[in-house]
Order: C-alpha cells, then structure tokens, then sequence
C-alpha cells in the first residue's frame, strides 16, 4: 500500500468512524530509535484511537502577539485489533481503560513521522497511574501511524480569539511495561 493510498483509507476510516486502517501489523515497524521504547520495557498493549485533536485560537507571548491554534486536548475512543471499545484518551494526556485503569504521560521524544499532514509521532512516559487494570504497570506510551489531527491551517485571528477547533485524527498506541 503506498502512503498515498494509506493516508487515503486513514482518511476514510475517520470519517466513516473505522478503526481498521492502517493495518495493525505495521504498528511495530519502522519506529525511529529515539521513539524507541527503553530498554527492558516490553509491548503490553497496542490499541487505535480515533477522534479529534481540540485547538483553541488565541495569542503566543511575542510582541506584538501572533495569533494561532493553541492544542488544548485529545479526546478519542481507544479500540482494541478486534475493533472493541477498550477505554478513552483525553487531557493529560490520559488514556483511561474501561476498568478504571489510567495513565498519564508526558511527552519525552517526538519524531515528525512520514504523513507532514499528521500529527507528530511521540513518545511519551508515565507521570502518573491509578487503579487496577490494564493501565496500572504502563511506564512507556508510542502514539505511532497518526493520520490527521492537525490544527487548521488558517481562521485563527484576533476576532477568533478562544474558538475552538475539532481535528479529526487516528494514531496507533502501543503500551509498554516492565512488569509481565
């Protein structure tokens, strides 16, 4: 599949609300190594998000102030490889699973991946976790093969300051662990 045809599906599974593209089975590869996760850690989890990247418009500190889309938060359905609702990802980030579980990382490595049209690649760690479940033991998070998400590339101005803007978007996540 070329990445013309990839990001054509993506785009299409966005839309139509599918959590079946890209193929899962390209998940693990061609991860840069700064996106790696340490060492020690083993993939315990990959699950798809879809849903949008929320921006809000409004000024940045320079003088005089430049108006643009600041990111305000995610907010997607997490689906396991079966398309089955496994939890949610919202600010944080936060990626909370159906048992109550959560984790929250912060971001610790990013690549621009090979979609300019996408959101960044990251890796993330945990700075946080709560409950028992799938999420307790997480220490490391990749968001990986992201479609979309980004801001809108115009529209943020003085007389837009505080609206918001919705980006449709979908990323693969795979959850590491040193504990089996």
């Amino acid at each position: 599949m070329t990445r013309t045809t990839r990001r054509f599906a993506g785009l299409l599974a966005i839309a139509w609300g599918c959590a079946c593209a890209p193929a899962w089975g390209e998940a693990t590869t061609n991860i840069p190594p700064r996106l790696q996760a340490p060492a020690g850690q083993n993939r315990v989890l990959t699950l798809r998000a879809q849903g949008v990247q929320i921006y809000v418009c409004g000024p940045d500190k320079s003088e005089p102030p430049q108006w643009h889309w600041n990111f305000k938060a995610p907010e997607a359905e997490l689906v396991d490889a079966q398309g089955k609702k496994f939890g949610t990802h919202y600010a944080g980030p936060t990626w909370e699973a159906a048992d109550g579980s959560r984790v929250v990382g912060e971001v610790v490595a990013r690549d621009d991946g090979p979609d300019p049209g996408a959101i960044p690649w990251l890796l993330l760690t945990s700075k946080m976790r709560s409950g028992k479940g799938a999420m307790q033991n997480v220490q490391s998070i990749q968001r990986v093969l992201t479609i979309g998400g980004r801001p809108p590339p115009t529209g943020c101005a003085r007389e837009n300051e505080g609206e918001t803007a919705r980006s449709p978007y979908s990323a693969t996540y795979h959850f590491y662990s040193s504990t089996p």
